[in-house]
């Protein structure tokens, strides 16, 4: 399988499809590359290159036992950018990928960097801290630390068939083949990754790294997502970052680029060729 080897000596795994101007997807937690099949499939159709990997940790990269936060993350997305030496690159984001996006941006410039795009994305900050009131109580993070140190399978099962994809609204009509692929993406990573990845998504403060930012970012979310409430994310970020556009998609859930992918590639294509 194609992979890279960190400057620690982590082998992160990666797909690499088509040529023309490449877009790089950054998934969220706690699952892999996989969860970009319906963007890869569209946009290589496109006529770009599509490139995508596992976070350290995640589906087939090596499953350490340490590095697993922001720095890592960007880290480790700037050593596959320069291996493949990607150039012009526009760069997609979804949940905690977004964050690895922002955070990589801020830390690495943006001489590699065209656009960017973060979905459902975590930014700015998540948990409810003095300069962040209406984020969410640490407590909610504790206690998906030990639902998954208590039994993760039956956890991640109860995380994609509820609030994920909207399953648990009234008149949803859930699809046992989305909840299972979420379910064998998660099981597939390590469970110290994972445990881990709950701090990095949910602790980390992107607000300096967005003011960083001067390439053109399309900030994507919807208003019925019950993972990264909306309030607290897409129009903060959209108004911290230079040059941003928000796009607010009524009772879309957090899982929206599986739930609702024709939409979201279409508004993400015309974004890419604007």
């Amino acid at each position: 399988m194609p992979a890279i080897t960190t400057n620690d000596g982590v082998e992160i795994f990666y797909k690499d499809w088509g040529s023309g101007q490449p877009i790089v997807f950054s998934h969220g937690w706690p699952l892999s590359a996989d969860d970009w099949d319906a963007q890869m499939i569209f946009f290589l159709n496109h006529g770009f290159r599509v490139i995508a990997h596992d976070r350290r940790g995640h589906g087939r990269s090596a499953q350490v036992g340490d590095g697993h936060d922001m720095d890592h993350y960007a880290d480790d997305l700037a050593a596959l950018t320069e291996k493949l030496d990607l150039r012009n690159a526009i760069h997609v984001g979804h949940s905690t990928g977004g964050g690895e996006v922002v955070h990589y941006i801020a830390r690495h410039g943006e001489s590699r960097v065209a656009k960017a795009a973060i979905l459902s994305a975590v930014p700015p900050l998540m948990v409810k801290t003095d300069a962040n009131p209406d984020g969410l109580p640490k407590d909610v993070f504790d206690g998906f630390q030990a639902q998954l140190a208590a039994g993760r399978s039956e956890f991640y099962h109860a995380v994609a068939a509820g609030p994920f994809y909207g399953y648990n609204r009234p008149n949803a009509k859930p699809s046992d083949a989305v909840i299972n692929n979420w379910w064998r993406q998660g099981m597939m990573g390590g469970a110290k990754a994972h445990y881990d990845g709950i701090v990095a998504f949910s602790q980390t403060d992107f607000t300096e790294d967005l003011k960083k930012i001067t390439v053109p970012v399309l900030v994507m979310h919807g208003d019925d997502d019950q993972i990264v409430p909306y309030a607290d994310s897409a129009p903060l970020s959209a108004k911290l970052l230079k040059n941003g556009t928000l796009k607010t998609y009524e009772g879309f859930p957090h899982g929206m680029p599986t739930t609702h992918a024709e939409i979201i590639n279409s508004d993400l294509l015309a974004f890419f060729r604007s």
